[in-house]
């Protein structure tokens, strides 16, 4: 029950703003937009995620774990983009995704928070929100 209704609020309440300011160019600091290929469809989905640039890393901690649609995208294609933050404007960067289930999330999260101090209030809300963590590291190309 948990998931439908944090699903439903992210689709429809909490993650339309954010894709419109990326639209635009605007983008909010401590944001990225992850772009994943459908595992249907075939067809470009995008999906704002906290901001989780270590290095050539980006981090993830995915709130509903494999029930996720972006993770299953993963699972089915690992290539995928990122739109980052660089300076005023965004660029996209290309990328390959491992889903870590043998990763503690909780444990990724503290190291992510004392990596990026900005991340800590989305961990807080990714822990509140999630229903099952799982941490995912996509390697970035360029």
């Amino acid at each position: 029950m948990k998931h439908r209704v944090v699903h439903f609020l992210q689709k429809y309440l909490f993650n339309p703003p954010i894709k419109f300011l990326f639209a635009i160019g605007l983008v909010r600091p401590g944001y990225a937009l992850l772009e994943t290929t459908g595992r249907k469809s075939g067809k470009q989905r995008r999906t704002p995620v906290g901001d989780g640039l270590v290095g050539n890393q980006f981090w993830i901690i995915a709130e509903h774990g494999h029930e996720a649609g972006y993770v299953l995208n993963i699972a089915a294609n690992p290539h995928v983009r990122l739109k980052l933050r660089d300076g005023l404007r965004s660029r996209w960067h290309t990328g390959k995704a491992h889903l870590l289930s043998d990763d503690d999330p909780r444990e990724r999260q503290r190291w992510l928070a004392k990596q990026l101090p900005s991340s800590a209030s989305n961990s807080a809300l990714v822990r509140f929100f999630g229903t099952q963590l799982l941490t995912i590291r996509i390697d970035l190309e360029n």
